[in-house]
């Protein structure tokens, strides 16, 4: 499929000019208490988790594409694509995935498969997001191919990169991340944060929360990699409520804070820290939902 069928994809996607990355407005909230975990409990958490982690609340989160796939590994597929290139605007977004995922037909999975590196390579002419050109999408998606080539899934990789010992996902994050590049032949990627740098990598801890957790928001496929071992997602939003509720005193959102906010998380739900990630984030992604009402809840005002 060449850019031109691409291209006329584009018509029916949703329009929104809401930043993922941004609170309402695009203004940062400024951190009032940083001393408010008293504050805080389970009851009130699992308060929010259960009024709010609903899929109703995704829209327009990238996660709506992965329940259009019911096979494992074609979701594990469409899961990193969505999250590679959720950065940027929101209508953006959903554009550029919905591009790809048309070009990969019904069976993401399959179709890598099947597809040579070469027809990968000529059906991304033209293909753009943000800083993401055809030629680093092209390396991408080719590299994904060849690790399913020799590890069947991305799981698969994931898993074997992983020690029982470790504390947290993050040093097979950084070895799941450098074997997709290599395989690609990716030097510099705006998709594939690098956690060795600190990066927070909040789009690939926000797909490994999607792949490895499993409710009604979160739809699984992953068996093999444990919850308890998921770090938060660290974004404008998540770093807010950590800073403001004692979780973390630290001033960057990168890949220390993430960690620190996640053990804070641990006290409350030590087998499923990221638990209550997408009902607090809803909080600042959402222009319906607003900082106020989450920090009534926490007041025992609602």
């Amino acid at each position: 499929m060449g850019m031109s069928h691409l291209r006329s994809i584009q018509g029916s996607i949703l329009s929104s000019s809401l930043s993922i990355f941004a609170l309402p407005g695009s203004k940062v909230r400024k951190i009032k208490n940083e001393n408010m975990n008293n504050q805080i409990n389970k009851k009130i958490l699992d308060l929010i988790y259960t009024k709010y982690n609903r899929r109703e609340l995704v829209d327009p989160d990238p996660l709506i594409f992965l329940y259009n796939y019911k096979n494992p590994e074609d979701r594990e597929l469409v899961g990193l694509i969505a999250s590679s290139l959720a950065y940027g605007r929101v209508a953006q977004i959903l554009k550029s995935v919905n591009i790809i995922l048309k070009f990969l037909g019904p069976s993401p999975h399959q179709f890598l498969i099947d597809t040579s590196k070469k027809d990968i390579s000529l059906g991304l002419k033209g293909f753009k997001h943000r800083f993401t050109t055809d030629e680093e999408m092209s390396g991408f998606l080719t590299g994904i191919k060849e690790i399913i080539s020799e590890y069947k899934t991305l799981q698969n990789l994931f898993y074997e990169s992983s020690r029982p010992q470790d504390e947290n996902i993050l040093s097979a994050l950084s070895k799941f991340v450098q074997k997709i590049k290599s395989a690609g032949k990716i030097k510099k990627s705006s998709l594939l944060s690098d956690p060795e740098m600190g990066s927070a990598c909040k789009r690939l801890n926000l797909y490994l929360r999607w792949m490895v957790r499993y409710d009604v928001v979160d739809p699984g496929g992953w068996n093999k990699i444990s919850t308890e071992k998921l770090i938060v997602p660290l974004d404008t939003h998540m770093y807010y409520f950590g800073k403001c509720y004692g979780m973390t005193k630290r001033n960057n959102a990168d890949m220390k804070t993430a960690v620190e906010i996640t053990n804070g998380f641990k006290k409350f739900e030590p087998t499923d820290p990221t638990k209550y990630d997408f009902a607090i984030t809803r909080f600042g992604i959402r222009s319906d939902m607003c900082w106020d009402n989450l920090e009534q809840h926490l007041r025992g005002q609602i």
